[in-house]
C-alpha cells in the first residue's frame, strides 16, 4: 500500500475517533444546557470555519489531526456574561460535570459495540479453529493436541473461529489460568484437555506467544506449485514464474510448499539454487531470499504464493454471524471484554510484568489503519472499533489533562464538598503532562524500533 493511501487511512480514523469522542462531550453538554463555544477537530490554525446551532456554535477542522476539542462557556477562562452565568460549565454542579466529562469515553464505547452489532449482523469470513501438529515441549503438546483437531469450546464458552480461540487463550495466558478446550479430532471423535498457564511467561506476548503454547492455524498440504509472484520480490527478480514447480532447494527435496516456506526462511540473504520444472523444461534457478525480521527473528521471504484449490478456503473458514439481539449482545460483551483486557495490560506494563515496548504510537497505528483498510471495509472497520476503545479506556485513567483525571477531580469534590484548589490541580496537570511525554516517548521508541526491525 502506497504511503498516501496509508496516510489517507490514517488520518480518515483519526478524524472519525475524534468526531465520536468529542461529539460525545457536545451531546453531554446540550443535555446539560451548558453553552458550546467551539467544536474543533483537530488543533493549531483553523483550515475551515463555520457557525451552526442556536448557541452560534463555531465548528472547526484544524490544522494538526492529533486530537480534537469541545470548548465550552467557562469564567475561568473568559468573563460571561450575567445572563449566561447559569450555562457556564464551571457553574454546574459536581455531578453534571461528571456526566459531561465522561460522555466522551462512553461515545467511544458504544461507537466500538455499534461497529461489533454491524459485523455480527452483516457476517464475517473467519478462518475456523483447526490447529496445526503442535511443536514438541509446547503446551499444546503435552495436552495431546494434534493436526486437524477443531476446537469448539473454552471453558464451556462455544469457540466460532480461530481469531475466537486465539481471543481466549491470550486472556487466559496473561492472566496464568488453567483453560479447559473442548476439541473434534479429524476422526469427529470429541474430546477434551486442558492447559495449564500457571507459570507460563508472558513476557514476550507480540513474539511468537502462540508459537510457544503450541498453538498454530492448520493449512493442509499444497503442492510446491508457484501460483503468484510478487512484483519487485526476490521471486520476480529471479525470474520464476506463475506455474512453475519446485522441485529441489540447495539438493533436498520439496515435497510440499511448506518445506520451500521452511528452506526460504532458514536462508535470509543467502543464495540458494532451486530446481524448477517448467513445462516441458527443467531448470536451475539461484535466488537470494530477501531477509525480514518476523517474531524478532531475522527470517528470509521470496515474495511468493502457492496455487491454492477452489474448495481450500470453503473448508478452512466460516462466515460468522448472529441475529439482531444476539449481535448487540455479543457486541457489547466484546467491547467490555477487550476494555477489561486493555486494563489489565496497562495495570502489567505498570508493575513491570510486561514490557513497555508493547505500547504503540502514531508510526504502528498508521500502519495498522493503511493495512486494515487493504484488506476491505471489514478489517477498517474492526481496527477502527479496536482503536475506539483503546482511547476510551486511556482517557478514563485518572490522569490530570485526560478524562479520567478531570473525573478524579470532581469525585473529589463530592467527597470532601468543595472543588479542588487551584494549587492542586496546577501541580496535577503539571504531572500528569510528565506522565503523558513520559508515554509519548515510550511510544515513539518503539514505533521507530519496529520501523528498524521491518
Amino acid at each position: 500500500m502506497s504511503l498516501l493511501q496509508t496516510l489517507a487511512a490514517f488520518i480518515g480514523a483519526l478524524a472519525v475517533l475524534i468526531v465520536v469522542h468529542e461529539y460525545g462531550h457536545y451531546a453531554a453538554a446540550r443535555l446539560c444546557n451548558v453553552k458550546v463555544l467551539r467544536f474543533s477537530v483537530g488543533f493549531g490554525r483553523p483550515l475551515l470555519v463555520w457557525r451552526h446551532g442556536r448557541d452560534g456554535t463555531e465548528w472547526v477542522i484544524a490544522a494538526v489531526p492529533f486530537g480534537g476539542y469541545v470548548k465550552m462557556l467557562d469564567e475561568r477562562e473568559a468573563p460571561v456574561h450575567p445572563d449566561d452565568l447559569c450555562r457556564a460549565f464551571n457553574r454546574q454542579s459536581p455531578l453534571r460535570r461528571m456526566m459531561i466529562v465522561v460522555a466522551g469515553p462512553l461515545f467511544n464505547f458504544l461507537f466500538a459495540t455499534l461497529v461489533y452489532t454491524v459485523l455480527n449482523l452483516n457476517g464475517v469470513p473467519e478462518a475456523k479453529a483447526i490447529l496445526a501438529e503442535p511443536s514438541p515441549d509446547t503446551p499444546a503438546a503435552a495436552a495431546g493436541l494434534h493436526a486437524g483437531d477443531t476446537v469448539l469450546a473454552v471453558d464451556g464458552a462455544a469457540i466460532s473461529s480461530w481469531q475466537d480461540l486465539r481471543w481466549r487463550v491470550l486472556r487466559s495466558a496473561l492472566q496464568g489460568e488453567k483453560i479447559t478446550l473442548e476439541f473434534e479430532d479429524m476422526k469427529r471423535r470429541l474430546s477434551s484437555t486442558f492447559i495449564d498457564f500457571r507459570g507460563f511467561g508472558t513476557e514476550n506476548i507480540e513474539n511468537g506467544l502462540f508459537e510457544r503454547i503450541g498453538m498454530r492455524l492448520y493449512r493442509p498440504p499444497l503442492d510446491p506449485v508457484i501460483g503468484q509472484v510478487v512484483p519487485d520480490g526476490a521471486a520476480a527478480r529471479a525470474g520464476l514464474k506463475e506455474g512453475d514447480r519446485l522441485t529441489h532447494a540447495d539438493g533436498q527435496s520439496i515435497d510440499g510448499w511448506e518445506t520451500l516456506v521452511r528452506t526460504v526462511r532458514a536462508n535470509p540473504g543467502r543464495e540458494i539454487r532451486l530446481v524448477v520444472v517448467r513445462g516441458a523444461e527443467q531448470l536451475s534457478i539461484p535466488i537470494v531470499p530477501d531477509p525480514v525480521t518476523v517474531g524478532g527473528e531475522r527470517a528470509g521471504r521470496i515474495g511468493a504464493a502457492p496455487v491454492v484449490p477452489p474448495l481450500y478456503a470453503a473448508n478452512l473458514t466460516t462466515i460468522v454471524r448472529y441475529g439482531p439481539g444476539e449481535s448487540l449482545l455479543k457486541a457489547l460483551d466484546r467491547t467490555a471484554e477487550i476494555s477489561a483486557f486493555t486494563l489489565r495490560m496497562l495495570g502489567k506494563m505498570l508493575i513491570g510484568d510486561i514490557s513497555w515496548r508493547h505500547l504503540s504510537g502514531p508510526v504502528t497505528i498508521a500502519d495498522f489503519a493503511g493495512q486494515s483498510a487493504q484488506l476491505g471495509w471489514v478489517a477498517y472497520a474492526t481496527f477502527l472499533a479496536l482503536i475506539s476503545i483503546s482511547l476510551g479506556v486511556l482517557n478514563l485513567l485518572p490522569i490530570p489533562l485526560l478524562d479520567g483525571g478531570h473525573l478524579m477531580y470532581y469525585v473529589i469534590e463530592v467527597l470532601k464538598g468543595g472543588p479542588v484548589s487551584e494549587r492542586v490541580m496546577e501541580v496535577g496537570q503539571r504531572l500528569g503532562l510528565a506522565l503523558l511525554l513520559v508515554m509519548m516517548v515510550f511510544a515513539f521508541y518503539n514505533d521507530i524500533n519496529r520501523l528498524f526491525a521491518g
